[in-house]
């Protein structure tokens, strides 16, 4: 079927909430990454200054002393400010080998030596790929290295924007989940409100036309058949009434054999729509299948979708109604048509409020129609197949339990086609 989108929107704001949302998380979280690398820069150069503040502390303790009896006092009291930032570093002397190590909060205590050595060369590999190695310079060509890595507390500052980045992204979402529920809460309110008032309007016609019917049936000067068709169009009236009192109201669904409920609505429907039009209903439901409907809300979803094929195949063409079993204890209603079809641009948006062919009208039917099935009847509603052209085919599913086929019902296998 050919829809397009009217020129208003009720819903289009939604799209631009989510640009303004993304665009100020992406504002955030760039800002916040750009200031956290600030700051590591700032921590990487001032730890990077308390290796070469060691490194100078190990030349000034070996010039001066025997460095071998000093060297535990120039790591542990000469270089207390680089253990209050617990920067990890370990001291490789001039042969290449580690003679020890400061801030290893993971060295082996209990290890045997070849162990804690293995453990310091690995380690030393991996802070040489962290930062050069500074050099500690005792004359006479002899020369030791310090190597180093990051604080803990630098290592953890590096995550902190990905993280704060995902916490705003993940508030941002539950943001937008609480304000789409309450937005969709208000239109169901608004849907409800419409629905139960133009159903109250109904009411005081109706009870009117009702009088006239019998009045003129008391006429003796008139013709019954006149009344007959009158009072028809005034039952019919009366199921649009029930049909609006029904929405916001929990539903009374009750087993329903599908093929005559459907075949029935078809028949109706097919002597007030396009005489060029012609249906046909296609059964493949065991016989006497029944199925859990609110028969009036039901009838309803196959009216919208049946009236949308008529428009979109402008009143002349076929129009297939097939009931058929699936797995899982279910079945399907495909209904479709050789109108002009959906492009795939445009599948999903058959089903958003606004969206008609008709120049006239709020282009709800099908919106209705999917809320009907799916949160009314817990089934499922949508486009199954369409080729621009050729035409449009939407199913319905819904459960069908077993045990509910009556024994002795009408036969349902078969074709009914109405012209």
């Amino acid at each position: 079927m050919g829809y397009m989108l009217k020129s208003f929107d009720i819903y289009g704001q939604r799209n631009t909430l989510k640009i303004i949302v993304a665009l100020n998380l992406l504002l955030v979280g760039s800002a916040s990454l750009l200031y956290t690398n600030r700051l590591i820069e700032q921590l990487e150069t001032r730890e990077e200054s308390y290796m070469r503040l060691y490194s100078k502390a190990l030349t000034y303790v070996n010039a001066m002393t025997d460095f071998k009896e000093d060297i535990n006092f120039v790591a542990q009291e000469v270089l207390l400010t680089n253990t209050n930032n617990k920067v990890p570093a370990i001291y490789v002397d001039e042969t290449g080998h580690p003679s020890f190590h400061i801030n290893l909060d993971d060295y082996p205590e209990n290890a045997s030596e070849d162990e804690k050595a293995r453990f310091l060369l690995e380690r030393t590999q991996e802070m040489k790929t962290e930062h050069p190695p500074i050099p500690v310079e005792f004359g006479e060509g002899k020369r030791g290295y310090i190597y180093y890595s990051n604080s803990f507390l630098l290592t953890q500052l590096r995550y902190f924007p990905y993280v704060q980045l995902v916490t705003l992204l993940v508030l941002g979402f539950l943001a937008y989940l609480a304000f789409s529920s309450a937005r969709r809460a208000e239109q169901n309110r608004v849907w409800v409100g419409l629905a139960k008032e133009t159903a109250h309007q109904l009411g005081t016609p109706l009870s009117s036309l009702m009088a006239w019917v019998e009045y003129f049936r008391s006429d003796d000067g008139m013709d019954p058949s006149i009344a007959d068709e009158i009072e028809k169009d005034v039952k019919r009236l009366e199921t649009i009434t029930a049909r609006f009192s029904s929405i916001g109201s929990v539903p009374t669904l009750r087993p329903e054999n599908l093929y005559d409920t459907v075949s029935n609505f078809v028949s109706y429907l097919q002597r007030r729509i396009s005489t060029k039009v012609t249906m046909r209903v296609e059964n493949q439901l065991p016989e006497g299948q029944n199925v859990q409907v609110n028969k009036l809300l039901f009838e309803w979803v196959i009216e919208n979708i049946c009236k949308n094929a008529v428009d979109a195949m402008s009143g002349v063409g076929s129009l297939t109604i097939k009931l058929l079993p699936l797995a899982k204890q279910q079945i399907a209603i495909d209904i479709t048509d050789t109108g002009k079809g959906i492009s795939k641009a445009n599948m999903q948006k058959v089903f958003t409020p606004g969206y008609s062919t008709k120049k006239r009208g709020w282009g709800l039917g099908l919106t209705l129609a999917k809320r009907i099935v799916e949160e009314y009847h817990d089934g499922r509603l949508y486009v199954k197949h369409s080729e621009v052209g050729k035409g449009t085919t939407f199913r319905i599913v819904l459960d069908a339990p077993a045990g509910v086929a009556e024994v002795g019902a009408p036969a349902g296998a078969g074709l009914a086609a109405t012209e």
